[in-house]
């Protein structure tokens, strides 16, 4: 099956949100393929379902000095940071959903079983999962080891890679930091929303005004602060989109 990778640019968050329910009402109907959106975002917070407004740490007026949107969205997870140098993903795949069927099955004389639920073969929990997998294959084509850590959403980086980083904390250095954060959705017929995204090289002090994910005891990360030579955003992209084929079995065009 074929995905169309679709390069926005830089594009602001409320119209590529709205992009997504365009194209996922097209694919539920069959009118579109499968589609990967990859993309920036002026700077903004974005905070899912599970958010908290105490995770944002920055007055109104620090965030319009610092020129940032708010927007809280149906995505799961907690607040999140997305702008320039940063990869954005937004897959939008058919996982399959619940269907309601009419049923002639006899169950007694004169009764019949008007309906049943059929529950397609599909792990929403996996998906996550294979996301993770496909970022971690394009880190590693990109000179990056990653990986994921048991009981946490993303990728993350090994206290020992993550050591190098120079600007870094050093009370931070044994832990494992982030380098890219995830948060979905699946709408009501099936199609995948929201998704991935991963520090290339992004401004890290927007990242002072949160609790990244709600999760105050472990640092983010971007290739900038672990590459001498960080590659470009083009080349990135290039290589998660190839990634993303692989782990789902897509021809990318």
């Amino acid at each position: 099956m074929r995905c169309e990778v679709h390069d926005l640019g830089l594009i602001d968050y409320a119209r590529a949100w709205d992009l997504q329910d365009v194209y996922a009402a097209e694919i539920a109907a069959g009118r579109r393929a499968p589609t990967l959106f990859l993309l920036e975002h002026p700077h903004v917070y974005t905070f899912g379902r599970k958010g908290h407004a105490k995770n944002l740490l920055w007055d109104q007026q620090h965030l319009e000095e610092r020129g940032i949107a708010v927007h809280w969205v149906d995505r799961g997870g907690d607040v999140t940071y997305h702008g320039p140098g940063q990869l954005v993903g937004y897959p939008l795949i058919p996982l399959g959903r619940i269907i309601w069927e009419q049923t002639h099955q006899t169950l007694h004389p004169g009764r019949e079983l008007a309906e049943s639920v059929r529950i397609p073969d599909t792990d929403y929990v996996g998906y996550v999962r294979k996301l993770e997998l496909a970022l971690v294959v394009a880190l590693a084509r990109l000179g990056l080891t990653a990986g994921q850590v048991p009981g946490l959403t993303g990728v993350w980086v090994q206290p020992d890679i993550y050591s190098r980083c120079p600007r870094c904390k050093p009370e931070d250095r044994q832990k494992p930091a982030k380098i890219a954060a995830i948060g979905v959705k699946v709408d009501v017929h099936g199609v995948s929303r929201h998704g991935f995204a991963l520090n290339v090289n992004p401004d890290m002090t927007y990242w002072d005004g949160i609790v990244a994910c709600g999760l105050a005891d472990y640092p983010v990360v971007s290739l900038a602060d672990l590459l001498s030579q960080p590659p470009d955003l083009q080349r990135v992209k290039k290589e998660v989109a190839t990634a993303f084929g692989e782990v789902f079995d897509y021809e990318i065009e």
